[in-house]
């Protein structure tokens, strides 16, 4: 009797960090023909990022089904230890935990991963892998094995990890570089899948995140800074346009036994403005200055009494608050018995601190035990998520100012939104189309990782937090 051998399975993931779900689902879907068919094709919905929704450490909660507790990671920067000034950038030694391509590598899987943050330094794995955005050039070793370096190299010439000061004026610029950017990418990305054998492939396009950033006050008449004679009105809007038609040449290497999944690991909104934690802390006598600066200054340039400061501040896409605490941080001046009651009553305020005319803002304050699982290194007493996320964070003090338009790192349009995309399709149903479903509710980052495995029959890790999206809901599609 001859037996025939299961077709192989492979998974094909293309992530669009940033990408948005009122633009992408809602506004643009009939001018996004590629991922129309993905949409129609399966499953989609929101993606509801974590705390905080920002790309370190999104897409690492995204491959491992771990909340940011867990990977104790909480942004890009992270405190290193309880004194005041060490911070340290996350990169990939700050993962000790097991990523998709781990596990699936473990299983004899062939992957290819590129730009998925962060995955610099490089860690071997079996296939080929690109490095992410915190790269710090081409000149680094920013591939595995090392000769992919020069065969990428060769392709593309100089490979672009980012569009470094993409916070800028020279929007112009910003566009072509942007462009540059995409196209190099996903021309390495064509070359792996068609040079190289594979199970699981995905990639994280960085351009979706740096364009909204760039040029959303041009594109959305609700925001502070529009005015509606601009050149850039539909920047954002052709360039999705674009890199659908890039999406659409990835489809062309998923055959019938291919799972399909585009997704992003947060979207974006506009910014309305900039709130200074540290200024704001400043004025409520809970930070401490020797002396106040005679211009804007930025905190690690300030010089501060910690003998009488309770609590301070780190600037960002969301701020993080520290309190000083006795036998914690080495000056620390808060008693373990008034911890709580202090952190729940700085809530409170920040919670009900308003816009420049005191109106509010609807600021959202999470403490950190209540957020995660558990917490491994250092995480912040609160994050506070002002405007909930439509202001911006600064760590800056000087001025007397509370409230800006204008952000403290540069030029900025826009802030993270809580929600991302989900789409997956099989690839037998890609060419056909469907009827295609409602959008799914109540989908999390932390399910990709046991969907991903479900489609090669493994079972998620004991640790994951995440459940696998229904077979049954993908059948109902089809």
């Amino acid at each position: 009797m001859l037996f025939r051998r299961a077709p192989k399975r492979k998974v094909m993931v293309i992530g669009l960090d940033c990408a948005d779900p009122e633009l992408v689902f809602q506004h643009w879907l009939d001018d996004l023909p590629n991922i129309k068919r993905v949409v129609q094709a399966g499953v989609h919905g929101k993606l509801r990022s974590v705390t905080p929704p920002i790309t370190v450490p999104a897409w690492m909660c995204m491959v491992t089904s771990l909340d940011p507790g867990e990977l104790g990671v909480y942004g890009f920067r992270n405190r290193s230890d309880y004194s005041y000034g060490k911070l340290a950038i996350a990169n990939s030694a700050s993962i000790r935990e097991e990523t998709l391509w781990d596990i699936l590598g473990r299983e004899g899987k062939d992957c290819i991963v590129i730009g998925v943050p962060p995955t610099y330094p490089v860690k071997p794995l079996r296939g080929s892998l690109v490095s992410c955005f915190l790269t710090p050039g081409s000149q680094s070793q920013f591939t595995y094995p090392n000769e992919l370096r020069s065969e990428v190299q060769k392709l593309v010439g100089d490979y672009m990890v980012d569009v470094r000061g993409f916070r800028t004026d020279k929007k112009q610029w910003l566009l072509s570089q942007i462009y540059e950017m995409t196209a190099k990418r996903f021309t390495v990305a064509k070359h792996l899948l068609s040079t190289r054998p594979w199970d699981f492939f995905m990639m994280v396009e960085m351009g979706t995140d740096r364009i909204h950033h760039g040029f959303w006050q041009f594109m959305d008449p609700q925001h502070v800074l529009y005015q509606s004679a601009n050149n850039f009105k539909n920047a954002i809007y052709e360039y999705y346009k674009y890199v659908d038609s890039l999406v659409g040449e990835l489809l062309e290497f998923a055959d019938a036994n291919t799972n399909v999944l585009i997704v992003s690991d947060h979207g974006a909104k506009r910014m309305d403005g900039v709130i200074a934690l540290n200024e704001w802390l400043v004025q409520k006598e809970y930070l401490v200055l020797k002396c106040y600066p005679t211009a804007p200054t930025r905190f690690d340039q300030l010089e501060i009494d910690w003998s009488k400061t309770r609590a301070w501040g780190e600037g960002g896409y969301y701020g993080r608050v520290f309190l000083n605490v006795q036998g914690r941080e080495p000056e620390g001046v808060v008693p373990v018995s008034e911890y709580e009651g202090f952190r729940r009553s700085l809530k409170e305020e920040l919670e009900s601190l308003g816009d420049s005319k005191g109106h509010p803002i609807g600021t959202r304050v999470v403490l950190s035990n209540e957020a995660y699982k558990r917490i491994r290194n250092i995480a912040p007493d609160l994050s506070v998520f002002f405007g909930d996320l439509y202001w911006r964070s600064s760590g800056m003090v000087g001025g007397g100012k509370i409230h800006s338009k204008e952000n403290d790192t540069g030029p900025d349009g826009a802030n993270h939104n809580w929600d991302g995309i989900f789409m997956m399709a099989e690839g037998n149903h890609l060419v056909d189309g469907t009827r295609g479903l409602p959008s799914l509710e109540g989908l999390r980052i932390l399910d990709v990782a046991p969907t991903v495995l479900e489609s090669f029959k493994l079972s998620p890790l004991p640790q994951m937090q995440g459940k696998a999206v229904a077979a049954a809901e993908l059948a109902k599609a089809v």
